[in-house]
Order: structure tokens, then sequence, then C-alpha cells
């Protein structure tokens, strides 16, 4: 018997007492989120402190030497990069890490739809994440932690999040308010991890924070195995008997896929700005903001925690705004609200330029209301960007390529955090001003090409009839 398939009972009169049981929603859906909650508490947790521990401890003499396989590692990426400060080589570390996380998911949904399936996959991730982050406690074995997270990240990312799709029906329209309480939980995450495990990194020491991260991840692991009962029976897996074949592609089709494919590059341009929070940002705040609150220094960290509560905020606002313009105009396609989203993005690296000008003219730190400004102006942008894409990759995916194409969406992240990891390496090299100058130039290119594309291949892009709200409803699955 197959524990897998057969744990969730099928029988309509065994499943309707829990399938309004969260919310309106299946139980399975409160038990997932939960699950991650606790991943994405770990994974940013962690991320908060990557490039300040290795800046403020890790690459420095008497630390790196400690490194296993580090000289062959570094002499890899200064290959690419040439000859690297510390703080240069941290943000290329950063960079290659954040991108692969957004490539391993390829390999993970493969590994699950052809062989092993979604629940094991989900339970392998979270076991190497955990690992990887109690790897992360010891210096010598660094670069192992980065590999079993990668690896842990690839195989629980995509997997958890179809099976989320997989508690409703095609036609449920319950499913884009899922995915909503599910995003909601990962930024309650985003919020929590950096009061957490920033404050016990950077107070108490950088390998208590990794270690708390280390011990969400188990939560997380062992809330998933407690609820997997209530979700339902796995889907045939690829290349079975009982797989749905897939419809040939048509002309169109084809047609989609080169345009969205196009695309990539050009998002990755837009998210530049928002990408390099995790980096740059991180050492010039450390440098460039008052943190002293009410006469105690603040962790560093915490900035990310409130511009999460701000980022949270935005996609309700943002949401609400869209809902209330369909009932008074025609409501913009998705490519449109991209654009529209990368050009408010654009204004915010300016903010960071007008923030260092006052920071070197008077020698003094500028005052947190300019992180909050920072925040509030990239959040708005980023709200129309990345969820509004997830919907048109979905949407606009041929039948049957849906999971391939979102895929192939996460890439863009990659291509963004590649770079985020060598713009963040001219930090140190470049006044401010001129760095978040150039951020702010990037990203306003993203958007002039959005533009251009917007009115080229718009209408390879555009919905039919009766799919121009089917986007969201399976955007994250």
């Amino acid at each position: 018997m197959n524990v897998a398939t057969d744990i969730a009972i099928d029988l309509p009169a065994a499943r309707a007492p829990r399938d309004r049981a969260f919310f309106g929603h299946p139980v399975g859906l409160g038990w997932l989120s939960a699950t991650e909650f606790w991943e994405r508490f770990s994974y940013y947790g962690m991320q908060a402190l990557l490039v300040l521990y290795m800046t403020h401890a890790l690459l420095l003499p008497g630390h790196v030497e400690h490194v296993l396989g580090f000289e062959p590692f570094r002499r890899t990426i200064e290959s690419v990069y040439g000859t690297l400060s510390p703080q240069a080589l941290a943000s290329a570390i950063f960079g290659l890490y954040a991108g692969l996380v957004y490539v391993t998911p390829l390999a993970g949904g493969f590994l699950a739809d052809r062989y092993i399936g979604r629940t094991r996959a989900v339970v392998l991730g979270a076991s190497l994440m955990a690992l990887g982050h109690f790897l992360m406690a010891m210096e010598a074995s660094f670069l192992f932690a980065l590999l079993s997270l990668l690896l842990g990240v690839g195989c629980f990312k995509g997997n958890i999040a179809t099976q989320v799709g997989e508690l409703y029906a095609t036609g449920d329209l319950r499913r884009g308010d899922a995915f909503q309480i599910y995003l909601f939980g990962i930024q309650l995450a985003v919020i929590a991890s950096p009061f957490v495990c920033g404050t016990l990194g950077e107070v108490y020491g950088w390998h208590w924070g990794f270690g708390a991260a280390g011990v969400g991840m188990l939560i997380g692991l062992a809330i998933y195995l407690v609820g997997r009962p209530t979700l339902p029976r796995e889907q045939p897996r690829a290349g079975s008997a009982l797989a749905t074949p897939r419809p040939p592609l048509t002309r169109e089709d084809r047609k989609s896929i080169v345009v969205l494919i196009a695309l990539l590059p050009v998002l990755a341009l837009g998210l530049v700005g928002n990408m390099q929070i995790f980096n740059a940002y991180m050492v010039w705040a450390e440098q460039s903001y008052q943190l002293v609150v009410f006469g105690q220094q603040m962790p560093v960290t915490w900035i990310l925690a409130f511009g999460s509560i701000i980022s949270a905020s935005a996609i309700l606002v943002s949401a609400g705004f869209w809902r209330w313009w369909s009932k008074r105009h025609t409501e913009p396609d998705e490519i449109t609200k991209i654009t529209i989203g990368v050009l408010i993005a654009a204004a915010a690296p300016l903010l960071l330029a007008a923030a260092s000008m006052i920071h070197a003219a008077t020698g003094q730190r500028v005052s947190l209301g300019w992180a909050a400004a920072f925040e509030t102006i990239n959040d708005i942008g980023f709200a129309n960007v990345l969820p509004i894409g997830l919907a048109l990759y979905s949407r606009a995916a041929p039948k049957g390529l849906t999971g391939v194409m979102i895929g192939c969406f996460y890439l863009h992240l990659f291509i963004a955090n590649m770079l985020v990891g060598w713009l963040g390496g001219l930090f140190e090299r470049m006044p401010g001003v001129s760095f978040w100058l150039m951020h702010a130039a990037i990203v306003f290119t993203a958007a002039v090409l959005l533009l251009v594309a917007r009115f080229s291949v718009g209408r390879t892009l555009a919905p039919t009839n009766g799919d121009a709200g089917a986007g969201l409803a399976e955007a994250a699955t």
C-alpha cells in the first residue's frame, strides 16, 4: 500500500466536513500555510544575516581559512568577476545563492513528477534545509550548508505550492483566495524572522541566528507530517499510464512561449532595485541610517521586518485599488500593470540616492523615515510586478505547460539575483549617490522595454474570453 496516495479519503461524504473547516477552505490549507510559514521563517532569517555574517566575520582573515574548500570556490568566482574584496565577494556569493534558489525548483519538480512524488520531495527538501541551517552554525561547513539549502529549497518550494492547488477542483473559485491566505502566511514569516534570527545573530552571535532558522525548519517539517493526512492523494506522475496526455502545441502557443521567455531578462532588470535589499542595501543601511531608537541601538536586520510589514500592506492596497478601478474603468491587462509597477519601483532607488547625498554633505546619518519612504515606493511597485507576473505566465502558458512556464518565470529571479550580486560588488567603489542612481536607471530601462513590448507583442499575451480571471487563481500552482 502506498501511504502517500492512500492516506486521504476521496469519498465526498468523508471530505465534506473538512472542506470548509479553515476559514471556508479545506483544513489542509491551514497545515500547508503553517508549514510554509516556518519554511519561509527559516529561509528569510538566514538570508537576513548572510551578507552581514560574511562581511563582518566569515570572509575576514582568521575565519575564512577555516572554510572547507573555500579557496577553489573563491578562484572559481574570481575567474568570472575578477579579484574581489571581502564585501564584493560576499555580494557575489549572495547573488549566486539567491539566484540558484530559483533554478533548483525546476529539478525538484522534475524529481517529484517523475520519481518520488510531491510528499517525499517536500519531506526531503525540509530535511535538507534544516541540515543546511545547522551546518551554517560552523564556519568549516559554510559551503556545504549553502549546497544543502539550495537542494532543499529545490525539492520543497514548487512542490508544496502545487499541493495547495491540488486541494481544489479545477473550477473551484476559492483557489485564488487560498493562495492569498498562503502568501499572507509568508509575509508574516518575513516580518517575524528578522526580529528573531536577526536579533539573535547580531546581538548574541551569528550561529545563534542560523540555529534558530534550523529549529524553525524542523517545526515546519513536523507540522507538515502531522497535517499530511488532510491532503488529497497525489496526481499520477508524468509518464505513467494514468497521466493525462498533453495537447499538441499550436502556432499561437509557440508564439506565446517565445514572448514569455523573451520577457524574462526585462523582468529581471525591473526587479534589480528590490532584490538588492538583502544585499548591498543592508551594508549601506548599516552605514547610513540612524539606528539608535529610544536610546537603544537597533539591529539593522529589523529594517527588513518593518519593510515586510509595508510590503504586505502594499499588496493588500494594490489588490483593493485594482478591484475599485475595475468597477469604474476598464482594468488593464497584466503586462500593463507590470509596466506601471516597474515604473513606480524605478523611483525608489532615487530616494536612496537623495539620502546618500544628504549623508555625504552633512556627515550625519539619515533618519529611518527615508527607509520607510523607500520601502513604500518600492513595495507598491513590487506588488504589481511579481504577483501579476505569476498571473500572466500561468494564464498565457499553453495548456499542459503551465507548470513548466511557471518554472521558467522564476528564472527571471535567478537572472536578477546574479545581476544584483555583480552590482553589489561595485558598492564600495562608487559613491552612494551614483550607486543608487545606477539602480534607478536600470529599473527605468526595464519599464521602457516593457512599454515597447506592450505595444508590439501585447496582443499575443492578451486574455481571451473566459480566461481573463483565471491567471490569479492558478498563479502559484
